[in-house]
């Protein structure tokens, strides 16, 4: 059975839209996970490639970033880069720690699993600042299991595929959402 999308996130998501709408500039969209390797790197791809497929990327302002910095200036992780490339998606991100001015630079930040969003707020300096912060699990409604974006880098290759399947389903709900709000 279909999830669907949270009342509140929705309208997070609309307040972030007409926020940057009546600020007259593009939506700040940051994904979050712990290396920056695998998924958010991953998930900026994918909604990157969707927004870019929907002729609207110029609306955004795109990045990921991760909490631990032992892969920062790294390319994604090979197997999540081939995975990725075997759906048409390319990812050449360089992973990066977040910094406090993310809170300020994008009004929509995605942490992919409890630990990220736990992290997102001890992070935030403000309660605005929490305020952006959304579970990117939230959003994959044709995922009903899911409660969180697992972390694949221990796991076999499918775990790769199973990521960007979830990734693919929520990133594609968000730019719904988005399309929906720019009516």
């Amino acid at each position: 059975m279909k999830k669907k999308l949270n009342p509140a996130i929705k309208e997070k998501i609309r307040k972030a839209v007409d926020t940057a709408r009546s600020e007259g500039r593009p939506l700040g969209v940051l994904f979050v996970c712990l290396g920056n390797i695998c998924r958010s790197p991953a998930a900026d791809g994918i909604f990157r490639q969707m927004a870019h497929e929907a002729r609207i990327e110029e609306s955004f302002l795109i990045d990921s970033c991760g909490f631990y910095g032992g892969h920062t200036g790294d390319l994604p992780d090979h197997r999540m880069r081939t995975a990725a490339m075997h759906r048409g998606y390319h990812l050449d991100h360089r992973s990066r720690t977040i910094r406090p001015s993310d809170f300020d630079n994008f009004d929509l930040i995605f942490g992919m699993d409890a630990s990220n969003l736990e992290d997102l707020h001890e992070a935030a300096p403000t309660v605005e600042a929490e305020e952006k912060i959304i579970p990117m699990a939230a959003l994959a409604l044709d995922h009903p299991e899911v409660d969180a974006v697992p972390d694949p880098y221990w796991d076999p290759v499918e775990g790769f595929y199973n990521v960007l399947d979830i990734l693919e389903d929520a990133c594609s709900v968000l730019l719904d959402e988005v399309k929906e709000d720019s009516k």
